[in-house]
């Protein structure tokens, strides 16, 4: 691989998170948000002071997306839920509020995995396979305050992961992270339907699978690289523009935002790792920054609640 450039990402928040996933920064609240799966936890970290808050909630959280009102939508293992944070204040548990339940027949087989606003008030998600083999039986969806929920027209998945949307919002960004690759295909927020499925990427490291990712305000894909330790910026071709190293082997996913814009947040997970492994990186499971100098950051897509 050709990296132009290279950053090093360091400790921001010591949160020792199982899963820790779906980051986002609120540029209204100059806060930043992520989940522990597996810890059934909701974190909010100010950087400007170091204050740190976390909710406990009644299910495992897989993503998240802010609302145009300033409320969070959260999707739980097998529902979308939304929470006032300003209500919430100092409680240490959520109760969030059901908006549409999930593939609730299919049991604990499938559970919601990650999501993302797109650029026009909705929210696109998938569902995940929980049975432990690698059958693709998970699917995307989208939801609108208008239609609920729709199926989108993309190959079924086992891991579905790395959702997320040029800047026109007419191309989405999609992976199955069993596969080494990044997929795009034509998005239309509409009629919720999608068509031109194509390879983006094909990643290059023997250990790296996709994971979360996002799309910086040069249209530029970051993703996360679960196994190899490293965040890695995509021009819109396709060609390697930038490399973030990461101390822990499993990176999940980023966002953008902080101080000028110009801050790269990576969550992390220490699940399924070996002791002798947990040894080596006892900082599996926390929040890491890198400042990359210059303003990437994009204002947050929002989702429209009811």
């Amino acid at each position: 691989m050709v990296t132009p450039q290279m950053d090093m990402a360091t400790l921001a928040v010591d949160s020792q998170c199982l899963l820790g996933e779906s980051v986002l920064w609120c540029e209204q609240r100059e806060r930043l948000y992520w989940v522990d799966i597996e810890g059934a936890k909701l974190w909010q970290h100010d950087p400007a002071s170091s204050l740190t808050q976390m909710w406990t909630l009644p299910d495992r959280p897989a993503c998240l997306a802010l609302g145009i009102d300033g409320r969070l939508l959260i999707g739980l293992a097998k529902g979308l839920y939304f929470a006032d944070l300003n209500a919430a204040g100092n409680d240490a548990a959520l109760a969030p509020t059901l908006i549409a339940q999930v593939e609730a027949g299919t049991g604990p087989d499938t559970r919601l995995n990650d999501g993302r606003a797109d650029r026009h008030g909705n929210f696109v998600f998938g569902t995940k396979n929980e049975r432990g083999d690698r059958a693709r039986i998970g699917r995307f969806y989208q939801y609108s305050v208008g239609h609920g929920l729709r199926t989108l027209d993309l190959p079924q998945a086992a891991i579905p992961n790395s959702i997320c949307f040029d800047a026109s919002g007419n191309t989405m960004y999609f992976c199955d992270s069993i596969d080494p690759r990044i997929l795009r295909c034509r998005y239309d927020s509409r009629s919720a339907s999608v068509s031109s499925i194509e390879t983006f990427v094909e990643l290059d490291h023997p250990e790296a699978s996709p994971d979360g990712s996002i799309v910086d305000a040069e249209d530029h894909l970051w993703n996360a690289q679960w196994g190899a330790g490293r965040v890695v910026r995509y021009a819109p071709d396709g060609s390697v523009s930038r490399c973030v190293s990461v101390p822990v082997s499993q990176p999940s996913c980023c966002a953008l935002g902080g101080s000028g814009g110009s801050q790269l947040f990576v969550t992390s997970a220490s699940i399924d790792m070996k002791p002798s492994d947990l040894e080596d990186m006892p900082a599996a499971g926390d929040l890491f920054v890198a400042n990359l100098r210059e303003s990437l950051a994009r204002p947050a897509d929002r989702v429209l609640l009811p």
